[in-house]
């Protein structure tokens, strides 16, 4: 018994550990982190709003085709048992039910494909940007070009267990984040400079595959300042496990001074890809 409970509770925490929650640290920012959570991270972008709607309609959409499943099998279990039924029916055809389980599905794939679209054409672009952002994913970390603010460029490169400090996230905080200012509309431009990566942050609603030769795009408007988190999410190495995503959002105040100090940090020298590569390959 005492095994029985020990399994059921490590399965349990397996299927809770990848949920994200946004957390109050304090008087500090909000955070996005790993919690105790069986749902979404709060969503914090439009893109995510809308995402997170789309699935509760595709929720009940599912327990209601659960529930009629059910009803029929027990419905069809009880009333053609063969106790109930010594003589069976030769029936083959009715027209009714075919008409019935054909139209249907039918209409719940409409009630799905309208909001699905409009979801995905949301999704797809910014129409009117206020800042633009590339990034590109190399093995393995992240380097971001901020074209709109003297087109500097910084790699993004995960801290090492052993360097990690007091409130810091482990296997998830960087060196250097991508600070973005709160309520503004990012285009995000994202390519790989290697192997195919792909730039992801759930709170956010994002996952674009970043892609050598490609450039693709996608956008978000975050709404709460704070911290948030992601990781590459396509396969691609050994390095994979260890480069993740920091994107800080702050009010434009502070926004404007990291800009100025960026450029005088970044803009006189370009990344150093090998280092940073060799470095968090040896992790």
């Amino acid at each position: 018994m005492k095994h029985a409970k020990a399994t059921a509770l490590a399965c349990l925490a397996a299927l809770c550990s990848p949920f994200t929650a946004l957390a109050q640290t304090g008087d500090g920012p909000i955070v996005d982190e790993p919690a105790w959570q069986l749902w979404h991270p709060p969503a914090v972008t439009p893109v995510m709003e809308q995402m997170d709607a789309f699935h509760q309609l595709l929720l009940w959409i599912m327990v209601a085709v659960c529930l009629l499943v059910v009803a029929l099998l027990a419905y069809v279990t009880i009333r053609f048992r063969a106790s109930a039924n010594p003589t069976p029916s030769r029936t083959s055809h009715n027209t009714l039910i075919e008409v019935i389980w054909t139209t249907v599905p039918v209409i719940i794939l409409v009630i799905i494909a309208v909001p699905s679209f409009r979801v995905l054409y949301f999704a797809d672009r910014a129409v009117e940007a206020d800042m633009t952002i590339k990034a590109t994913g190399r093995q393995w970390y992240w380097d971001y070009t901020y074209p709109d603010h003297g087109d500097f460029t910084f790699s993004s490169i995960m801290i090492p267990e052993d360097e990690i400090q007091p409130g810091q996230k482990r296997l998830l905080e960087v060196d250097n984040r991508v600070v973005v200012p709160v309520n503004s509309t990012v285009r995000l431009l994202t390519t790989g400079g290697d192997v195919i990566h792909s730039w992801t942050i759930p709170a956010f609603g994002i996952k674009k595959d970043s892609i050598p030769g490609r450039i693709n795009e996608t956008w978000f408007r975050a709404e709460v300042e704070g911290v948030y988190y992601g990781q590459c999410s396509e396969i691609c190495g050994t390095g994979h496990a260890y480069m993740p995503i920091a994107v800080e959002v702050v009010s434009p105040e502070r926004f404007e001074a990291w800009v100025e100090q960026a450029r005088q940090e970044f803009a006189a020298s370009a990344p150093a890809p090998e280092a940073g590569a060799t470095r968090v390959a040896a992790r």
